[in-house]
């Protein structure tokens, strides 16, 4: 069905077709995300190590939640209390890519060399991606993920330039709408990754058991990182053809992320809170805690209901966000009431003054003292209006709970506001006297303040990190299609009396230095500037300097015959069309080896390289962010082993 929908959606050109099979689409990717979603529950109900765990919460584009029903006491108050479902993301989906034409062409084309010969490296990249499209919903997913991303910028670094693509069309499903999007850009690939990293960890935060603290923690450290990965995406990721991707999507959805970990920031004060029910400035602390999410859920709400985030979040979603605004704002209003009514009174000089709890009206700039008055009626009168806002708050989060549509009902949620409004409605009958005639006091609105304000953090990238795949061609520093250089060899070089008269630098590939006028590696052939890739036979483009040097005086007199390359100015790629290796003209390097037995070097563990973006931007002071790609192709500086030495 989602095949046929998709030939239709690029085939028309007529708008009203286009519309009704992206909802056809919508329709479709919803129930693909369905059963992801009961597949999930099905594997997770195998593993009873975990007691407690939530099912899996992969939601759908229609707003699908999933979560798990807790014991345990939360911030307001209750000892058996249903846990405040959460918003996670479903992935983007993909489909099969071939590498193996594209790749084989260009190695040999631009490297010289056998493209067939890296057909183990080409399968190992093709393995990697097909493991990365159903990545398991745990930390192993996310290393998997991340490695893939590695490797696709180590790709960008070494086989593109800002003239030339792989010719690779790059197909992902809009997580949000289900609509597919195809660029033949690296980039797209790469920005599609990055945006799973983040879903990923959505839905690692949404899994976690809350009613303890180190699920609490884990929670908003995950949400958190959801949220640098949408930041980093917005950033880096112009002219997104999906709308998930979109600036103003991204937008909305690391928003919603720092919202939920500023709720997770909530849930973890309910140990604080149970110690010390009757502290009046715990309770005081506990309402502008809970006015501060509700804060960030208006900011939330407001974001999606604007065009165009309002055209392609689901429904469900916004009302979810406008529900938990109004929730949180009333039990703000609750924990003022438990302070004035429930809590020992507290000294004048011990409470914050009113300015620091309550906002002001615009007209008022008087102080107006402490935060509560200190006569109790005065306090049973304020309490019960604060109550009387906390059960209207309650009343409408349920009233829009109820109206939203949605494919399966978020029960949780709705006994969460429920549970609160019975709370809130026995309180009140407490309060109200039935000879109390007076006209109820008007209860202000509470200070949003937290003292642990969530940040956006980037998803550990790094850890993703491991050999280059494609390690033989090269290090990139010289050999990347930003390059262009030409092989010179063999040249044979002997020991004069006055040595080689060369000087060598660097490692990993060992430069030629200075060349000394008259000497003999001027009389070979050799120049400054020119790079050993081979000596004797043996390929030495990750030999160490004192490799180089060693494996040189080894020869003796007889001499050492030694292949060399040297860069050319530019930085153009050679066409496709012209089947002679960019390296030597007519033989190439691909000859020269079959003729002078060099061998491809097995490969081995590359040294560090930073991870490189598709911006080309330098991130400063940033963690996780991707560095600027193509170091400088010139002489790689002296390390301690490599100081140049002259033979």
């Amino acid at each position: 069905m989602r095949t046929g929908a998709e030939n239709l959606y690029r085939a028309t050109s007529n708008s009203r077709v286009r519309e009704t099979v992206a909802l056809e689409l919508s329709y479709v990717n919803s129930h693909l995300q369905l059963l992801k979603e009961e597949l999930e529950e099905l594997s997770s109900g195998a593993d009873s190590g975990r007691r407690g765990r939530a099912p899996e919460a992969d939601m759908d584009c229609r707003g699908q939640q999933g979560s798990a029903l807790q014991s345990g006491v939360n911030a307001s108050g209750c000892s058996e209390a249903v846990t405040v479902p959460m918003i996670p993301l479903g992935l983007k989906e993909t489909k099969e890519l071939d590498w193996s034409t594209p790749l084989k062409e260009l190695i040999s084309v631009h490297f010289g060399e056998d493209g067939a010969s890296y057909e183990a490296e080409i399968r190992e990249l093709e393995a990697l991606r097909q493991a990365m499209r159903t990545p398991s919903r745990n930390e192993a997913g996310l290393e998997l993920l991340t490695a893939y991303y590695h490797q696709l910028c180590l790709l960008d670094a070494r086989f593109l330039t800002p003239a030339r693509s792989l010719g690779l069309s790059f197909q992902w499903y809009d997580s949000l709408t289900g609509v597919p999007a195809q660029q033949r850009a690296l980039a797209f690939e790469k920005g599609s990754v990055l945006f799973n990293i983040g879903a990923l960890h959505t839905q690692i935060g949404a899994r976690q058991d809350r009613a303890c603290i180190e699920g609490v923690r884990c929670a908003v450290e995950a949400f958190q990182r959801a949220a640098g990965a949408f930041s980093l995406l917005r950033e880096k990721f112009s002219r997104a053809p999906s709308p998930d991707m979109s600036a103003a999507s991204l937008c909305a959805l690391e928003r919603l992320m720092m919202a939920q970990a500023q709720e997770c920031v909530f849930e973890g004060l309910s140990p604080s809170a149970s110690m010390g029910p009757r502290d009046c400035l715990a309770q005081l602390h506990l309402a502008q805690e809970a006015a501060q999410v509700a804060a960030e859920y208006r900011l939330v709400h407001q974001t999606m209901a604007q065009p165009p985030v309002h055209d392609y979040v689901p429904a469900s979603w916004t009302t979810l966000v406008h529900v938990k605004a109004e929730y949180f704002c009333s039990l703000a209003h609750y924990h003022i009431a438990m302070a004035l009514c429930d809590s020992s009174p507290a000294t004048e000089g011990a409470l914050p003054t009113h300015e620091q709890v309550f906002l002001q009206p615009p007209a008022s700039s008087k102080p107006r003292g402490p935060a509560l008055p200190l006569e109790l009626e005065e306090r049973r009168k304020l309490g019960k209006a604060h109550l009387k806002r906390a059960i209207l708050g309650q009343e409408e989060a349920l009233r829009l709970h109820t109206l939203c549509r949605v494919l399966r009902e978020v029960d949780l949620l709705r006994a969460v506001v429920a549970q609160a409004l019975q709370r809130s409605l026995a309180k009140y009958s407490e309060l109200d006297y039935e000879d109390d005639f007076r006209e109820a006091a008007e209860a202000p609105d509470v200070r949003p303040k937290t003292r642990q304000k969530p940040e956006a953090r980037m998803p550990r990238l790094s850890q993703g990190k491991g050999p280059d795949i494609f390690h033989r061609l090269g290090p990139l520093s010289v050999f990347s299609a930003k390059n262009r250089w030409r092989l010179v060899g063999p040249i044979h070089l002997t020991r004069g009396e006055g040595g080689f008269g060369l000087t060598l630098r660097g490692d990993s590939p060992v430069l030629v230095a200075a060349v000394i006028p008259g000497g003999q590696a001027a009389a070979a052939g050799l120049k400054e500037g020119d790079y050993i890739v081979a000596v004797n036979g043996q390929p030495c483009r990750w030999w160490r300097h004192a490799e180089v040097v060693a494996e040189l005086r080894a020869s003796g007199d007889a001499g050492a015959s030694l292949q060399v390359v040297s860069l050319l100015p530019g930085s153009g790629l050679p066409g496709l069309g012209d089947r002679r290796p960019a390296l030597l003209g007519p033989k190439g390097l691909l000859r020269s080896q079959r003729e002078h037995g060099c061998k491809t070097p097995a490969s081995t563990r590359a040294s560090p390289r930073p991870l490189l973006g598709w911006s080309r931007k330098t991130q400063q002071g940033k963690t996780g962010s991707c560095s600027k790609p193509g170091a400088p192709a010139k002489a790689a500086p002296p390390s301690p082993s490599g100081l140049p030495g002259r033979l």
